[in-house]
């Protein structure tokens, strides 16, 4: 039996049916946002992503010293940033640099700056 056969209200709120198999069906494409939510959850790797806002082709020495965190904990943070497409590197002979991956990164930071801004205090 599908879960929308179910009535969760004890009221009718006249949302069609076909409506609320359309809403469940397009909350599937959220399933890939939840990872990039989850690692900007932790202030150390929006901490890091804004620093590379404000000054890309970083290497990892400059951003453990920023970040105030060991080579090897600021190397760990960029590995999941670059794996969920956050961040990317290049290499400059044996020296390797890191900046944001796109417009996108640098618009979802802004956004919640922006946020973070009109929110009482």
């Amino acid at each position: 039996m599908n879960h929308l056969d179910n009535h969760f209200c004890s009221v009718d709120c006249h949302i069609p049916q076909r409506r609320l198999n359309e809403l469940t069906h397009s909350l599937i494409q959220m399933e890939g946002v939840t990872p990039i939510f989850k690692a900007l959850a932790d202030e150390t790797r929006v901490k890091i992503i804004y620093a590379l806002l404000q000054e890309p082709n970083l290497c990892v020495c400059d951003l453990a010293q920023v970040t105030d965190l060991t080579v090897s904990a600021a190397s760990h943070h960029l590995r999941l940033l670059k794996n969920l497409g956050l961040a990317r590197s290049h290499k400059e002979g044996k020296l390797v640099r890191y900046c944001i991956h796109d417009e996108h990164v640098k618009i979802i930071l802004e956004e919640a700056l922006n946020h973070c801004t009109h929110l009482p205090r």
